[in-house]
């Protein structure tokens, strides 16, 4: 019956393509080669351990089903597996072992994969790699950073437009690879878990994983302790889209950078996509190879900038709406203001507020929000804004903040500028060109002006210096 095992397999097969998707059978099926047909036990043959591990955590079942249909119920299924080292002593060419499928699902307590290195053994080492679990539905990508929660402003517009771009289209856009750059807290791990939820939802059939750094290279360093590197590799060249988090972590590892660079090179010559976040840009990276550097400049480089106050206040908004909470205007813009340079300090400091006033049962007020901005973030804290010190000021004269920006010199305009110009140099450390340029682009001269005028009016007018006093009040931090 050896003359058989072609035919029956080929029988197997079609049953099986019909209870999976295409990918995954490419991908675990049509590597595997049918040996020999003994009475009723179907011998076929797998490319590694690594591969006999991965069948017989997920498809041992429907294996077993489907050799039973064919060849009766008393029919059994054995693993030729080809093993890339020999043991001591013997020749180092490959060899083959065989394995009979086991009853793994009836007793498995959760789905974790541990490959076993080398030769079979009751010891598993600790070789797990993300996603292996369910390697279509698992990609390590984290529902909530969806494109819909991204705020879009001009500060990250094109990174936004670029990733929406390869979503649509993984491997056959220019942006290949997408390097995202920007400082911390700015949305660049937002931006590479949306793309890789729009490629799942518009094309479910694509392996999409998410990976940080961090992890692959611990990884690396445990497939080189077990000697199972080429699995390593195997798994990862395997990848319609990967995508590695702060690849700026690579910097100094040359075995690290050794495998990514040829990863990152297969995954390229065979179109799949490659989605990149860092904190600086490509050229400012110290510690990478050249070649590796040089490949990251083949598609296109995306910087995230620090966002404006109305994309800060839209986040913040978009956030409340998402949690169903409800703040007065007032504190939101103080937190919009307040917290300037890092979109995850600016959520996080909302949590922490509405927590505060959650547990302590107060209600959520201007006063309560300066407190906990205090805590929070002690660095920006103690300082306010221009921008911050603008709006409260047009907010106690009841005036619109572009007249205050503008060219007018109406009397009531020009003193609120010059009270605006004398809080800046007071409560931040900005220069006098940087406080002239908020203030409608006057020189640090005028700024000068400004600053003896309040002085001297404060001495000699008690209305005058009465609204100082209420001024400084809302300014207050403390």
């Amino acid at each position: 019956m050896n003359q058989d095992h072609a035919s029956v397999w080929a029988q197997c097969l079609t049953v099986i393509k019909d209870n999976i998707n295409d990918q995954a059978f490419k991908t675990w099926f049509a590597p595997i080669k049918p040996v020999k047909l003994d009475g009723n036990v179907l011998t076929i043959q797998v490319p590694s351990q690594f591969f006999y591990e991965w069948l017989e955590e997920h498809y041992v079942s429907l294996l077993r089903k489907t050799v039973r249909k064919e060849l009766g119920a008393d029919a059994r299924l054995e693993y030729s597996i080809i093993m890339e080292h020999a043991r001591q002593g013997v020749s180092s060419s490959p060899y083959t072992v065989n394995v009979p499928t086991t009853e793994v699902r009836a007793t498995r307590n959760a789905e974790v994969s541990m490959p076993i290195v080398g030769e079979p053994a009751p010891i598993k080492n600790p070789f797990v790699i993300p996603g292996l679990r369910k390697l279509n539905i698992d990609s390590n990508l984290n529902p909530n950073y969806a494109f819909d929660s991204f705020i879009e402003g001009e500060c990250n517009r094109l990174a936004r437009s670029a990733g929406f771009a390869v979503a649509n289209k993984p491997g056959g856009t220019a942006f290949n690879p997408l390097l995202i750059y920007g400082g911390v807290g700015l949305g660049k791990t937002h931006l590479a878990h949306a793309i890789g939820l729009e490629i799942k939802n518009q094309q479910p059939d694509k392996t999409v994983l998410y990976v940080s750094s961090e992890r692959f290279t611990h990884q690396f360093i445990d497939a080189v302790r077990n000697n199972t590197v080429n699995d390593f590799s195997h798994f990862y060249q395997m990848m319609d889209v990967l995508i590695i988090d702060d690849v700026q972590f690579f910097s100094g590892k040359e075995k690290t950078q050794d495998v990514f660079f040829h990863i990152f090179n297969h995954l390229h010559q065979t179109g799949k996509q490659i989605v990149l976040t860092s904190d600086k840009a490509p050229v400012e990276m110290q510690g990478m190879e050249q070649r590796l550097l040089s490949r990251f400049k083949w598609g296109l480089s995306a910087d995230l900038q620090v966002p404006s106050l109305e994309t800060r206040m839209a986040i913040l908004e978009k956030k409340m709406y998402a949690d169903g909470i409800e703040l007065p205007r007032e504190v939101i813009e103080y937190l919009a203001y307040s917290i300037t340079t890092n979109v995850r300090e600016l959520e996080g400091a909302l949590i922490s507020l509405v927590a505060q006033a959650s547990l302590n049962r107060k209600a959520i007020t201007l006063d309560l929000a300066k407190h906990m901005i205090d805590k929070f973030v002690k660095n920006t804290a103690r300082e306010v804004s221009i921008d911050y010190i603008q709006k409260v000021v047009c907010d106690y004269f009841d005036l619109p903040i572009e007249l205050l920006k503008s060219k007018t010199r109406k009397r009531e305009i020009v003193q609120a500028r010059q009270i605006s110009m004398y809080f800046a140099k007071k409560m931040t450390k900005s220069s006098l060109a940087n406080i002239g340029l908020h203030c409608g682009g006057k020189d640090h001269a005028t700024v000068l002006h400004a600053c003896r005028t309040v002085n001297n009016l404060s001495e000699t007018d008690k209305h005058f210096r009465k609204y100082l006093e209420d001024l400084e009040k809302k300014l207050a931090i403390h």
